[in-house]
């Protein structure tokens, strides 16, 4: 046997600590991020409801 149950468990705790990484980086970027974009489709809908 390649690997003992001690480390697939090991990994398996390193595979959700990265996912949790990723999933803090994804929402901090959409918070901070999320009003600029937000403004840029209120611009372009506001200027097509002109036309």
């Amino acid at each position: 046997m390649l690997f003992s149950a001690r480390q697939r468990g090991q990994g398996l705790v390193e595979y959700a600590f990265l996912l949790a990484l990723i999933t803090l980086v994804v929402l901090a970027v959409l918070l901070l991020l999320g009003p600029i974009i937000g403004n840029v489709f209120s611009k372009l809908n506001s200027q097509l409801v002109t036309y």
